[in-house]
């Protein structure tokens, strides 16, 4: 049964946005080897608004639905997702009108590419190379999100991490981590791209204390009394990943 979320929320100049509680989509993750990532990715049917672009799985929210379980059920009616094979690492308001509208993408990994079912909102759903997605026509509101949403790679050698985070590292990647101002695919494969990793725990420096910090975090490889941030040749860079945003917060 539908739901109350159908409709139109207007803005001041009759400027409309499907969802009178706002809207939600699903940017879905999976692994397609070498350290690669692909994103799911809905070819818009001919009717729809903007009809025959290309964006995420997404709808309009119900007044008694968070965006993640909003953009969980669209992603089961519009392509066969379901809750149980994905992993929600995260959520973004990506969109905001002057009605008080919003839309927001709930960012989630699955372990692979996971088979898709169109229904009748789709052309085609496909599984989309991350560094291909912008070489589609996209629809131009995830167009002018996609630069922040999309993932920088990293490379973590789990041999180099502390014994007792090995087990739990290797069950967990690769897998999309947030750093609050960006996303970062990390994976463990040698020859995969990006920049090495490391877990800012000991011997590497201590946590950062926000998202800035956390981000910009960097120590030279070799060095563990290199500071967050220190300059250091490129060949030395690493990138710092806090402990707590792959594994958790320790007990």
């Amino acid at each position: 049964m539908r739901g109350d979320g159908d409709g139109w929320a207007v803005s001041p100049g009759g400027v409309r946005h499907w969802g009178k509680f706002g809207a939600a989509g699903l940017l879905l993750r999976a692994p397609i080897g070498a350290g690669g990532v692909a994103v799911l990715l809905q070819h818009r049917a001919p009717w729809s608004h903007q009809g025959g672009t290309w964006a995420l799985p997404g709808g309009a929210r119900d007044s008694d639905e968070t965006a993640v379980h909003a953009a969980v059920r669209e992603a089961d009616e519009e392509a066969g997702i379901k809750a149980a094979d994905i992993q929600v690492r995260a959520e973004r308001v990506t969109a905001v009108a002057p009605s008080g509208w919003t839309y927001t993408t709930v960012i989630a990994d699955a372990g692979k590419p996971l088979p898709v079912e169109p229904n009748m909102e789709s052309v085609e759903l496909a599984w989309v190379p991350e560094h291909e997605v912008d070489r589609r026509p996209l629809h131009a509101a995830f167009a002018a999100a996609w630069p922040d949403l999309r993932v920088t790679p990293a490379r973590m050698d789990i041999g180099e991490c502390p014994q007792a985070d090995i087990a739990g590292l290797a069950a967990t990647l690769p897998r999309t981590v947030d750093l609050g101002v960006e996303f970062v695919w990390l994976h463990a494969d040698p020859e995969g791209p990006g920049e090495r990793a490391v877990l800012l725990n000991p011997p590497y420096p201590a946590e950062a204390a926000d998202d800035s910090e956390a981000a910009a975090a960097v120590s030279a490889a070799g060095d563990p009394s290199a500071e967050p941030g220190a300059a250091v040749s490129a060949e030395a860079r690493v990138l710092g990943i806090p402990r707590s945003r792959v594994l958790g917060p320790e007990a």
